[in-house]
């Protein structure tokens, strides 16, 4: 009887238990398939791949792709890796394959080569970082690092050598795992400034026009602190010849002569009343500005006259001083005569009066 009334209760317990072990099955989701997956470390585990992968979740079941890029895995393969470790009725969601994708930091090379010139900028005796030309040892190409190197690119040793134009720069990143990567870069640097250069060789004394010259950078060492622009190298005169690809200082340049030797000048007298021009013959060149001499083809006297324009030669002219008044009181000295003011045409013919009828 005893044993019958223990039966009975084991078999209401088991009765009882039942809709709880069945709802305690329904609360665990089933195990689902991912189609895309980003991962950041160096293997895929399988709660990469698989949603509610519960214990297993931390196995790692592959090796990742290579930094920054993609690869593709097989649902079977998968399934098959995953059986392999009791992870049982996934739902694949009819995919044929997992997308896999290696997460990284991307440092392209032209960063890379601005940060090295800024590490350099201003030492020992460098320029600006934008002034800089560098040519490394090894061609500087696009990096990619762990996704975990989330810090700058901070420099930590930067030397330069003036004497022999080389650098060696090396920086840290701070990551994730609390050990820097440090990446270290080593070649020449040289300081250029923006050059005028001729197209063309030209001869001394002649002009440059504006399709004779170009602008290039060129190393600071070649052309000195004096190196000419293109708006102050178009319009000037050669002071001597100059090879095609030079690099043009502005001590290689001066204003165009407007006058030049045994050249037929206008002489130019004025002053207050008085404006004459006779021909003349420059003695010695000159530009705007310059004092040159002229004889005067009249007088052929040697004159001295500033250049104002091309072929053209002012001569300055002493203004007399005017006689006192009558009412004036007299000073010592002989009193300096009147002139009265005269005015000469162009052609140096003065009118006479009209002809009566």
């Amino acid at each position: 009887m005893i044993v019958r009334s223990l039966l009975l209760a084991t078999a209401l317990l088991a009765i009882d238990a039942a809709p709880s072990l069945a709802q305690s099955r329904e609360d665990v989701a089933a195990p689902v398939l991912r189609a895309s997956v980003n991962v950041s470390g160096d293997v895929v585990r399988i709660g990469d791949v698989v949603d509610n992968a519960g214990n297993a979740a931390q196995i790692a079941i592959y090796r990742a792709p290579d930094l920054g890029t993609t690869g593709s895995l097989p649902t079977a393969q998968v399934l098959a890796a995953l059986r392999a470790h009791q992870v049982i009725g996934v739902d694949t969601k009819d995919l044929k394959a997992i997308s896999v994708t290696r997460l990284a930091r991307t440092l392209e090379a032209r960063d890379i080569e601005l940060q090295v010139a800024r590490a350099l900028e201003r030492r020992n005796g460098l320029g600006d970082a934008a002034n800089l030309s560098l040519t490394f040892d090894r061609d500087v190409q696009t990096l990619q690092l762990d996704a975990s190197n989330t810090g700058i690119l901070q420099p930590v040793a930067a030397r330069y050598e003036p004497r022999s134009g080389r650098f060696d720069v090396s920086f840290e990143i701070a990551n994730d795992a609390g050990t820097p990567t440090r990446l270290r870069f080593t070649g020449s640097a040289v300081e250029t400034v923006e050059a005028a250069v001729l197209a063309r060789g030209v001869e001394r004394n002649e002009v440059l026009k504006s399709s004779d010259v170009l602008i290039e950078r060129r190393p600071k060492a070649e052309v000195g602190n004096d190196a000419a622009g293109r708006d102050n190298a178009v319009g000037m005169q050669a002071r001597r010849q100059l090879r095609a690809g030079q690099a043009l200082r502005v001590t290689d340049l001066a204003k165009p002569d407007l006058v030049t030797r045994d050249q037929n000048v206008t002489l130019i007298y004025e002053s207050a009343g008085l404006y004459l021009t006779i021909r003349g013959k420059a003695l010695e060149g000159g530009t705007e500005g310059d004092v040159v001499n002229v004889l005067n083809l009249q007088s052929k006297r040697t004159v001295s006259g500033v250049v104002v324009g091309r072929g053209q030669v002012s001569v300055a002219i002493s203004t007399p001083r005017p006689a006192p008044a009558a009412d004036a009181p007299t000073t010592t000295g002989a009193a300096e005569p009147a002139v009265a003011p005269v005015s000469v045409a162009a052609n140096n013919t003065v009118p006479g009066p009209p002809k009566a009828e």
